[in-house]
């Protein structure tokens, strides 16, 4: 048991110690050294979290660890302590192993920056935050680090500052994350005053043991909580921020939308899927939402053209399929397409990052084309992720893409359609980049063109390492064969989401979804490599392109309704309400000083006024109480 401790405090402060090594220490070690620091922090705890999961695999008994008794107020008792068990295991493995790529990666990618250190700290913060996030054994535990990596994002985000509009796009995420967090809080509190407790064992065991429920607040409670993954995990309305997410470095893309922040909704409803389950409005609610947040961002990444809005549009879509098959509970399976999604997400976020380092930071696919031959490595391994993203037989987003629509097949049709839709429009736009970046002549300056060449090894081996994990990581979970669902079985109280054996309805819709992603393929072929189309300039957009391209206008809408009238609102109370307050409290101020003023004159040290005074009082009091009687 002291072992267990003594390996799970390594495994969450091994980064924490990263952060504050190059925080310190950083800027006078060197950009290598700070590099090296971050990075062998992070794999330190990937290799922690490789021995629990061998012993968790082994023993399939979660590992309790409590540090010490934290809150204690009347029936609330609340430790500070780690849970971990199988899925939070699953979690940390690509958190720290994709995590450990992304620091190997920027090693190369940040070298030019002269605040490499710094950005290695906030990294290794980020990874710290996200560990106490998924091992924390409780709610709160789990607030700490649901906040932590906002705080980390802001600064991330906004880690080029002297650029306002990144500086905007920072402020921007972590405002809607507080606006999801207060869904999340009334959640707990919900939750804390029904059962007196927010650890999650104690949850189970109470909700199972319970002779009644008061089924509503525990749906609001339910519904709250959801409101808080829709910001973490962007999802209608709370979603704006996560393409704006992209005025981070190219590394931070890929941390974010592919192995921690964005996941850690889908997280906290799976760890709470024994509350879900007993709110099925609120699962459908889940699934709406999931399915409408999948449609919206695949029309939205249809015609974007900077390379890292396609994929972030792309990363909003597929967690709208993950929130589909949460409201369905089939919370394995949307488990596996979380992991999937971060083998292939990850590498086409780095790999479009090996792109623009090739370019010199551009980012426009109207400027690209033909790096085929120059950048085989990043060619190779960013389509073999978007074959998996596409849902082709049989790389790993075939098998999770194909999991979630079987599942709302046969739960709701008309969200199955809708699935399926945002589905070929996600092999449509992913191949649209892979041939205006790779194919045909290149159409950026000459002074680019002279200087194209393939990204060093720091950056190319975590790209074949991640084309390798979104090639085969399908393979754990086979229809009818499914590691991950034994593996996840003793977290569940039922398995809504039942393995699909294959039959003849099953095959149909594996064909079904299989030709609707190459047909995406097939027109983005078409058109923009047999017709050899170019997106047009912004100024000669036009029409429901426009519309898209500009994304519905919601931010548009979302500034003049909510933005704007909280300025004027502000500028109200700062011209009249605050500027009237002002005046009646100097008045009361300016009272009391003349009060004083007067008063002080009965003060003037004259020993004749003082008796005079006396003997006044002592007259008023005895007359008093004369008169009283």
């Amino acid at each position: 048991m002291e072992m267990n401790t003594n390996l799970a405090l390594v495994l969450v402060l091994a980064p924490f110690l990263g952060f504050l090594i190059n925080v310190f220490f950083g800027k006078s070690l060197g950009k290598t050294v700070s590099g090296i620091i971050g990075t062998a922090a992070v794999v330190v705890s990937f290799a922690v979290t490789l021995f629990f999961f061998s012993e968790i695999t082994r023993t399939k008994q979660a590992i309790q660890v409590t540090l010490f008794d934290w809150i204690q107020i009347s029936n609330l008792h609340i430790n500070l302590g780690f849970l971990l068990d199988q899925l939070s295991l699953l979690w940390l493995l690509f958190v720290t192993g994709i995590g450990s790529l992304i620091h190997i990666y920027s090693i190369s990618y940040m070298h030019d920056d002269e605040n490499m250190h710094k950005f290695f700290s906030y990294l290794n913060l980020f990874v710290f935050f996200m560990i106490t996030l998924v091992i924390g054994s409780n709610l709160l535990v789990l607030f700490i680090g649901w906040e932590g990596v906002g705080l980390c994002s802001y600064l991330l985000i906004g880690f080029w500052y002297k650029n306002q509009d990144y500086n905007d796009a920072a402020k921007k995420a972590f405002i809607m994350n507080r606006i999801g967090d207060l869904g999340l809080l009334i959640g707990m509190f919900i939750l804390g005053s029904m059962f007196s407790t927010l650890d999650y064992a104690t949850l189970k065991t109470a909700i199972a043991g319970a002779t009644t429920l008061n089924i509503p607040l525990l749906s609001l409670a339910a519904l709250c909580l959801f409101i808080g993954a829709c910001g973490k995990s962007a999802q209608i309305p709370l979603y704006t921020w996560l393409p704006d997410a992209m005025a981070g470095p190219t590394p931070v893309s890929a941390l974010i939308h592919a192995a921690t922040m964005v996941t850690a909704g889908i997280f906290m409803v799976t760890r709470l899927n024994f509350v879900f389950d007993l709110a099925p409005d609120v699962q459908t609610i889940i699934a709406v939402i999931g399915a409408v947040t999948s449609l919206v961002a695949a029309t939205i990444g249809l015609v974007q053209t900077d390379i890292k809005k396609v994929l972030a549009y792309s990363t909003v879509s597929q967690l709208g399929l993950m929130f589909l098959a949460l409201g369905f509970g089939a919370y394995e399976v949307a488990v596996f397409h979380v992991i999937t999604h971060a083998f292939f997400k990850a590498c086409l976020f780095l790999g479009s990052g090996s792109v623009i380092h090739g370019l010199h930071g551009e980012q426009d696919m109207r400027k690209m084309g033909g790096l085929r031959k120059a950048m085989p490595i990043t060619f190779w391994t960013m389509l073999v992720s978007s074959l998996a993203i596409s849902g082709v037989p049989f790389f790993s987003g075939f098998f999770s893409k194909d999991e979630i629509l079987m599942t709302a097949f046969h739960h709701s049709i008309p969200l199955y359609v809708v699935g399926s839709i945002a589905s070929i429009m996600t092999a449509f736009y992913m191949f649209r980049l892979m041939f205006l970046t790779f194919f045909k002549d290149f159409r950026g300056t000459e002074e680019q063109k002279h200087h194209l060449h393939e990204s060093d090894g720091l950056i190319t081996f975590p790209l074949m390492i991640l084309a390798l994990l979104a090639t085969f990581g399908g393979l754990i979970s086979l229809p009818g064969n499914s590691w991950l669902n034994d593996y996840l079985a003793p977290l569940f109280t039922k398995v809504a989401g039942e393995e699909h054996h294959l039959g003849t309805t099953e095959y149909t819709l594996m064909g079904v979804a299989v030709a609707g992603g190459l047909l995406g393929i097939l027109i983005a072929y078409i058109k923009y490599f047999k017709q050899d189309n170019v997106p047009e300039s912004d100024e000669n957009i036009t029409g429901v392109t426009k519309v898209l391209y500009n994304k519905y206008y919601v931010d548009e809408i979302y500034d003049a309704v909510f933005v704007r009238s909280v300025n004027v609102l502000s500028q109200f109370f700062r011209d009249y309400i605050e500027t009237g307050l002002s005046a009646l409290v100097f008045g009361l101020g300016k009272v009391t000083n003349e009060i004083g003023f007067q008063g002080k004159k009965l003060q003037n040290g004259s020993i004749g006024l003082y008796l005079f005074a006396f003997v006044l009082g002592l007259c008023a009091i005895i007359s008093y109480i004369f008169l009283a009687q």
